[in-house]
């Protein structure tokens, strides 16, 4: 049997427009294309970084423009942006698939992830989403909207949201029977609509965004994967980035992997998230590996000829 594999992409995998993102979905599709060929049960997920902020200045351009159109709450518009870019995905890969002679069901679901109320992050604004702006624009959205907007990895300034662990996919039962049943599912985009459980039937959106790469690493738990594969701008993590000293890691054990944590060795908003998410999936139960990597290296990264692999 293949293996069971959740592909978490990055914001490479998407592009920044509608024209990007359609170019992307189709490059993108012949990566996942790739893996279910070879036998694998492949669950995508994706971040939504930019097209959530896009919506998001969309609605509220709205709403300055016409009264009668309330302000849409942030955790709609992470609704919003599964359906955009599911839409562009699921359709690229089926294309990619029948156009390979191997037809398959591809679907979309619209996924909620459950998080804690009194998360610390709702104080302390950590995730970027939306356009990169420049440090004098960065000052005026401060000044004037009161956004709290930081530094992304020396890229420029981007708008911080808050960003709460993740705690349960609602949809699991449905994603899982539909992995059961030979169907391929796009999920968990941007990590789930972040929401919190306000009673034993209610649920209620949250002011947030969820981290994409924390988010899959619930549902790989969750969906008992083989592999929490997540594919990023770079072939390997490296240690000592951007320094005469850099070395780039073809694998690293989590106790290898906590002390370059704890060294600071990776970028807050970058690459730590994806080596803790790793870390966390290896950990949660024997057997159980997770793979960076290149976009378009994902195939030979699971076959062991690149990436870097995280094991016990």
């Amino acid at each position: 049997m293949g293996k069971r594999i959740v592909v978490a992409l990055g914001g490479n995998a998407l592009g920044d427009n509608l024209t990007e993102q359609m170019a992307a979905s189709r490059e993108t599709a012949k990566v996942i294309a790739d893996l279910i060929i070879e036998g694998d049960e492949v669950i995508v997920t994706h971040g939504n970084g930019p097209q959530v902020g896009m919506i998001k200045n969309a609605m509220d351009a709205l709403s300055a423009a016409d009264p009668k159109y309330p302000l849409i709450p942030l955790s709609v518009c992470v609704a919003m942006s599964q359906s955009y870019i599911g839409y562009d995905l699921q359709n690229a890969l089926r294309e990619e698939l029948i156009t390979r002679q191997y037809p398959r069901d591809v679907a979309s679901i619209i996924t909620q992830t459950i998080v804690d109320k009194d998360d610390p992050s709702f104080e302390h604004p950590t995730k970027p989403i939306g356009r990169f702006k420049t440090k004098e624009e960065a000052a005026r959205l401060t000044a004037e909207k009161g956004y709290t907007m930081i530094e992304d990895a020396g890229r420029g300034w981007r708008r911080a949201v808050a960003s709460p662990k993740p705690l349960k996919i609602v949809e699991i039962g449905t994603i899982k029977a539909l992995v059961d049943a030979g169907k391929v599912v796009i999920c968990c985009g941007g990590g789930g609509i972040p929401v919190v459980q306000e009673s034993h039937n209610h649920l209620h959106g949250a002011k947030a965004v969820i981290d994409k790469d924390y988010g899959s690493e619930v549902l790989a738990e969750e969906l008992n994967a083989d592999y929490l594969v997540i594919l990023t701008a770079v072939e390997k993590v490296a240690v000592n980035f951007n320094r005469p000293d850099q070395r780039f890691l073809d694998s690293m054990t989590v106790m290898e992997a906590e002390q370059y944590c704890d060294e600071g060795q990776f970028a807050p908003g970058s690459m730590l998230p994806k080596v803790r998410a790793g870390i966390k999936f290896v950990r949660s139960q024997k057997g159980r590996r997770a793979l960076i990597t290149l976009l378009d290296k994902a195939k030979e990264g699971l076959a062991g000829e690149t990436g870097t692999l995280i094991t016990e």
